[in-house]
């Protein structure tokens, strides 16, 4: 297997080996999916509205919603559960 260094994007068919690093983002065990951070992470806040509708292609993603699920002006980080997207405390969004 051949070993090189890139300096832009990169595409692979059969996977890679190791860790992945960009932007002060190291992503190891690619195929679990594992990443770990070394700074902050800025999301892009949304609606309720926005959400998409919850289901086993987005279980286990995390989105900031930017009226807490009543039209408030308060943030919320919310996770999907695969059923329904839950506060990051567990309780369910309403």
């Amino acid at each position: 297997m051949a070993r090189t260094t890139f300096s832009g994007p990169v595409a692979s068919d059969n996977g890679f080996i190791g860790d992945i690093t960009a932007g002060g983002i190291t992503a190891g065990g690619i195929t679990a999916g594992d990443i770990t951070v070394g700074d902050f992470i800025k999301l892009t806040p949304i609606t309720t509205a926005a959400l998409p509708v919850a289901g086993a292609g987005n279980e286990g993603q995390v989105r900031l919603i930017n009226d807490n699920g009543v039209g408030n002006n308060e943030y919320c980080l919310v996770i999907s559960t695969g059923a329904a997207w839950v506060t990051a405390v567990g309780a369910a969004l309403t």
